[in-house]
């Protein structure tokens, strides 16, 4: 199902009325082309079994923030609605999360929504003030105020929108592209509810991080639990893989990082392993270079690393092994350049990355301004890495000794 918007102006907030549309035929026959083996049984998305470590036929690819004010269509609503009332109401939350993927065929589909959403499930309140970002009107900050949070029991009944998005979603792009949900780590979270938005210097979060710990620990154990469950409770409405953002992992030292983030994030992981072994799981630390070398030493391997873009994908890559699977990491101002600009980071990210167990993503969310076309370029770039895919292949089976017909035909040209 797909949906398009007609918006009539009031003296306060907009009402929006919904009616069904016919997507146009184009979008729908590049985007419903699903991957065939050699036997021509429809495979699973590309993008699910890179990220559980399968070899693909090309590099998959999405882009954090993908949906976003870049877009035209995007702008359409976020000019006129809140962002609570765009992630919280289904058909609009729905409309937004697929419009990347129709106008790119990205090979996934990211919900619209925010790491912030299950907050007010806890008991915390939010509202995104625009131009200023997320504003938390009573921050958590004592242990009375820990004391005081509510478990995340019944998602369902707390957060009633995620499912209908979710399993609508999944519905839309069954066998065609991969669906992501996604969530803050602990840490992140804390650090927005006790600083009570976004600050470049985190002074209040950091201060009881130093003088009172013990509070902060409490908090980051909280929101550990509430997390396994909210992320179990995204897959069984349809999420296919969960991104873990850690966004804030570059206000922490790495000393500080394997005290504070890093120990929750794993209880989270394990949580959910232990309950949903089957969906991979990417984390995504903003800031993650010069914590790498602990995050390589994860307790679940074949948990999907994200990587910045302040990182050089070699040297991941080297750090890493062959057999990780790694995300990203072009610099999103990239998208800004020419044509050539955008196709020599794009190529040498994906040789980099060593072609197999990778996928192509931005280091950081798209930003604001970011041209349409370029987006789609660096999309169809990574349609194009299958030529990469299938030199890398003739050249192993060569050293093996063994070309099939395909290779010696790729070798005569």
């Amino acid at each position: 199902m797909a949906y398009a918007k007609s918006v009539t102006a009031s003296s306060s907030l907009p009402c929006c009325s919904w009616v069904h549309y016919s997507r146009p035929s184009s979008a729908v026959s590049v985007a419903a082309a699903s991957s065939q083996d050699g036997t021509g049984q429809v495979l699973e998305p590309l993008l699910l079994r890179v990220a559980r470590g399968e070899d693909a036929e090309r590099t998959p690819v999405w882009l954090m923030r993908q949906a976003g004010r870049y877009m035209a269509d995007f702008r359409k609503f976020s000019d006129k609605l809140s962002f609570r009332q765009r992630s919280e109401t289904p058909d609009i939350a729905i409309e937004l999360s697929l419009q990347p993927w129709l106008a790119f065929q990205t090979d996934g589909v990211i919900m619209f929504s925010d790491i912030l959403t299950p907050l007010p499930a806890l008991g915390i309140e939010f509202d995104m003030v625009k131009g200023k970002g997320p504003c938390i009107h009573s921050p958590i900050r004592t242990i009375q105020d820990v004391n005081k949070l509510r478990t995340m029991d019944d998602p369902d009944r707390s957060l009633p929108f995620l499912r209908k998005i979710l399993s609508s979603l999944r519905q839309e792009v069954e066998g065609k592209a991969t669906l992501i949900g996604f969530v803050g780590t602990p840490w992140t979270l804390a650090a927005y509810a006790m600083e009570g938005g976004a600050d470049k210097s985190l002074v209040k979060t950091k201060t009881i991080m130093l003088q009172e710990p013990e509070v902060l620990h409490a908090l980051l154990a909280h929101f550990t639990e509430a997390l396994a469950v909210y992320i179990c409770h995204q897959i069984d409405s349809g999420a296919q893989i969960i991104q873990l953002f850690d966004s804030w992992a570059h206000h922490l030292s790495p000393k500080q990082f394997t005290t504070f983030s890093w120990p929750y994030v794993e209880q989270v992981i394990s949580k959910v392993k232990a309950q949903r072994p089957d969906v991979p799981l990417i984390f995504h630390a903003n800031g993650g270079t010069g914590k790498l070398h602990i995050i390589a030493q994860r307790h679940h391997q074949d948990v999907v690393v994200g990587l910045d873009w302040a990182t050089e994908m070699h040297q991941a890559r080297s750090l890493f092994g062959d057999k990780a699977v790694l995300q990203g990491n072009v610099d999103p101002m990239i998208l800004f350049g020419t044509e050539d600009v955008i196709r020599e980071a794009v190529e040498q990210c994906i040789r980099d990355a060593g072609v197999r167990h990778h996928i192509l993503n931005v280091g950081h969310g798209v930003i604001q301004g970011t041209p349409e076309e370029a987006v789609k370029f660096f999309c169809q770039l990574a349609r194009d890495s299958s030529s990469q895919q299938q030199c890398r292949n003739v050249t192993q089976s060569t050293l093996q000794g063994v070309v099939n017909p395909g290779a010696v035909e790729l070798l005569q040209v």
